[in-house]
């Protein structure tokens, strides 16, 4: 059925108001892929100094190493998933989602999980993973350390309370441009073979640190801050990588509408020139018959 020119204009209207928005939302997606970029950047030296002082403190006395080592034990396995808080960007929170189940699904025991973003929590609920609450996503840089911090603490009273025998992170980690993937890391139970090599992290200088009053102590507050590290590395890179799925799903949104732009406009002035013809047709016609009769 054919189209009127009202009704193509309405179409052509539309299209150029959707086409603004889907410009928008890619400008405000790609100036907020370099905030999160940037500040994983900035987090890598801070990771190393982390890395530098928990080496520091089992340098001389491997035998803290008993003291902070979680024992895996029978208790559930925890897992927090990051995914996103609005739509419009692929397959980023499908494709976290089935990686965290076929991980979890490959660990022994019951498996629960926390949801950062509404998305990713709708999306492990109709995976049947029992979901243990949802954390909000930040709206810049400056939210991932309180959310950070709730994080901690409730996974912390998780484990005092059911006794947690593992946690995991899952997000989606940068690869290149607008290409992300899967990546998953274990925070509990501790990595032996990670922390027995940070004592091969190369001092920067010659002269070695030495670690004064409570050894124990000084340790776990360096591994509270890799646990902090490690879940804020984990939000930004998820962030940047939803933000690089939406401004690559805006691209091909532009680039539909406007090719359906082109074929709207194409259609409405071929429509407007046949009834332009039409009009010209009836002029002449018209004019062809007054002559007639006067003749």
């Amino acid at each position: 059925m054919s189209k009127t020119s009202a009704e193509l204009r309405r179409n052509i209207e539309g299209a150029e108001d959707l086409l603004s928005v889907v410009r928008t939302m890619k400008a405000v997606a790609a100036s907020s892929i370099g905030q999160y970029e940037n500040s994983v950047r900035a987090l890598d030296d801070y990771y190393r100094s982390v890395g530098l002082g928990l080496g520091a403190c089992l340098r001389d006395n491997t035998t803290l190493l008993s003291t902070v080592q979680e024992n895996p034990g029978l208790g559930p396995v925890d897992a927090v998933v990051f995914g996103s808080e609005q739509g419009l960007v692929g397959q980023f929170n499908d494709t976290i989602v089935d990686f965290a189940c076929k991980t979890l699904s490959e660990l022994p025991g019951e498996h629960r999980a926390w949801a950062v973003g509404e998305r990713v929590r709708a999306r492990l609920s109709n995976a049947g993973l029992p979901v243990l609450g949802l954390f909000e996503l930040p709206a810049s840089v400056k939210g991932i350390v309180p959310l950070v911090g709730k994080i901690l603490l409730e996974s912390e009273k998780r484990r005092e309370k059911d006794g947690t025998a593992e946690l995991y992170l899952f997000y989606n980690r940068p690869q290149s441009a607008a290409i992300h993937a899967p990546f998953a890391l274990r925070l509990l139970p501790l990595d032996l073979e990670w922390l027995q090599s940070l004592n091969a992290y190369p001092w920067p200088n010659a002269r070695y640190s030495e670690v004064i009053g409570d050894g124990t102590a000084t340790l776990r507050a360096f591994i509270r801050e890799y646990f902090f590290v490690s879940l804020f590395r984990a939000c930004a890179e998820s962030l940047a990588s939803e933000n690089a799925s939406r401004l690559a799903a805006m691209q091909r949104a532009d680039r539909n509408i406007d090719e359906l732009l082109k074929d709207l406009k194409g259609t409405f002035h071929r429509l407007r020139k046949n009834g332009i013809d039409e009009e010209l047709f009836d002029v002449i016609s018209a004019f062809d018959s007054l002559g007639q009769d006067q003749g």
